[in-house]
Parts: structure tokens; C-alpha cells; sequence
């Protein structure tokens, strides 16, 4: 990350509704730093995720997410991990006092740190089994500077920093991570897109060959893209909008409401009624 000059821009926090966070409304375990990545690394990197939090003893905070598909990095005073993407609901439990250091990559960035990302899918490794010797830097840096203080907006910056100096080597994105950033982004922002021949025609792809760059850069599947940003949408409308489940599976092109009601409660593990009865309740 750049070196701090002291202005606003070099820490803007980002203030956005999580839609691939579950979270319970009735949870105050922790408090959640958002900012985005240096336009240096655009392209290879997103945005960081630094949650401090402070849970009673004996007392567990299940953190449940809709993973965006794309590698992450998580360090921790306890663990340094580098994620491939979860193809069902992610989740980690928060018990008494700690704080992370999170970074969103892009899509294009899995395949340039660690290979091909089918070999990731629903599992982690440690960070220093990726980056080697950048690796174990990383890991001391991040604990050094956050230990003290973790809510410190200098601590952040300083553990952004650190992140950036392990990954500038793997500059310039390449072509064909372009070009998966840009499927990405094009399935994430356009909610009429629900067959995955629309990405072929979109991109000028034949399927075989879609389907073999999703899967190497990223481990899963076009259908995958498609089905979890529908997911993403439905857990965004139903804790934020007053709408009905009929009316939030025609929005999101489901054929009918039982086809939505088995897709979000196989993934989520809970009913869309259920999703939606406890943030409404969570609001009042």
C-alpha cells in the first residue's frame, strides 16, 4: 500500500452493506474495518476486512458468508491462511478477544500467488505455504503492528502496507486474469444474467472453454458465478427490503418459489422466512 502522507485517500474507509455476510442483527461481538485496496493493485487485489472483536467466556459468535469467488488472505494472531473459494456457506466462530487482518483478492489473483485454484477449492493452507519466505514476513509484520492496538487506524495502514510489499511481485495481472475479472464482474452486476450461454455470448466464449477458465482461475464452475450472486441478492433483499418470498424468487428468475426456498436453505442452512423473520426482528 502507499506510504502514509497523511491525507483522507490513503485510509478511506469503506462504510458498505455486506451482502455475503450472514451476520446475525442480534450480534455485537465485534466491530468490522472496511478499505479498499491501492489502485496500485488493481486488478490483483480488492479490499481488506479487519474485525476486532470481544466475545463473553464461554460464549461462541458463529460468522457466517456467502464467499464471493475469489482466494483470501486471513491472518490472526493464532493462524495465517490463504483461502480458495467455499462453494457452500463459509463460517467461523469468534470466542473471546482478537481481531484479524483480512484481504479480498480479485479474481485473477488466486491462480498468480498459488497455481491453479481448482486445487483450493474448500480448503486452506497456511500463508507461508504460498508466498515461502514473503510469507513468514508477512505473518511477523501483520502481528507486530496489530498486536498493540488493533483498532488503530496506523495499525491498519501498516498491516495494508505489508500486504502490499508480499504481493507487488505478482504485477501486472495477466491477460487471461483480465479477462476472468472481467466475468466476474459482468456475472456480480448484472442480475438478468441467468444461464451461462449469456456469458458466453457476452465475452464471445464457447462454453467448453469458459467453463475451463473458470474452473483452473478460480475452482468452480460459470453456473457456480450465477447461482451465488443470486444467493448474495436474495440474503441482501430479504434482510433489507419488505418483500414477499414469491416476489424475491421471480426478481432473481427462480422458475417458482419451492426452487428458491431448496437453493437458499441447502446453502444457508436456513429457510428464506427464517432469514428474513430474524433480521426483521433484528430492526425492531
Amino acid at each position: 500500500m502507499k506510504p502514509d502522507t497523511g491525507s483522507a485517500a490513503d485510509l478511506a474507509r469503506m462504510d458498505v452493506i455486506e451482502r455475503a455476510h450472514l451476520k446475525d442483527p442480534r450480534d455485537a461481538s465485534h466491530v468490522m474495518f472496511r478499505y479498499a485496496a491501492d489502485p496500485e493493485f488493481a486488478g490483483l487485489l480488492q479490499r481488506f476486512w479487519i474485525p476486532v472483536w470481544s466475545v463473553p467466556p464461554g460464549a461462541e459468535a458463529p460468522q457466517k458468508v456467502l464467499q464471493y469467488p475469489v482466494s483470501l488472505f486471513v491472518v490472526t494472531a493464532e493462524y495465517a491462511r490463504f483461502y480458495g473459494v467455499v462453494s457452500g456457506l463459509s463460517s467461523t466462530t469468534l470466542t473471546d478477544e482478537g481481531w484479524a487482518v483480512g484481504l479480498m483478492c480479485e479474481p485473477a489473483a488466486g491462480y498468480l500467488i498459488a497455481g491453479s485454484m481448482a486445487q483450493y477449492t474448500d480448503r486452506f493452507v497456511d500463508v507461508r505455504e504460498v508466498l515461502g519466505d514473503a510469507g513468514s514476513r508477512l505473518v511477523e509484520r501483520l502481528r507486530t503492528v496489530m498486536a498493540p492496538a488493533p483498532r488503530s487506524t496506523e495499525a491498519h495502514r501498516a498491516a495494508m502496507t505489508a500486504y502490499g510489499d508480499a504481493l507487488r511481485p505478482f504485477l501486472p495481472v495477466d491477460e487471461e486474469g483480465d479477462l476472468v475479472n472481467r466475468v466476474v464482474a459482468f456475472v456480480e452486476s448484472s442480475s438478468d444474467v441467468l444461464r451461462v450461454a449469456q456469458v458466453c455470448a457476452e465475452f464471445d466464449l464457447p462454453e467448453r472453454a469458459l467453463q475451463r477458465l473458470v474452473h483452473r482461475r478460480l475452482g468452480l464452475t460459470p453456473k457456480w458465478l450465477i447461482q451465488r450472486r443470486r444467493l448474495q441478492e436474495a440474503s441482501e433483499r430479504l434482510r433489507t427490503r419488505s418483500t414477499t418470498l414469491a416476489e424475491v424468487a421471480s426478481l432473481l428468475g427462480y422458475a417458482d418459489q419451492p426452487h428458491f426456498i431448496r437453493d437458499f436453505s441447502r446453502v444457508t442452512g436456513m429457510t428464506p422466512g427464517q432469514f428474513a423473520a430474524l433480521h426483521d426482528a433484528g430492526r425492531r
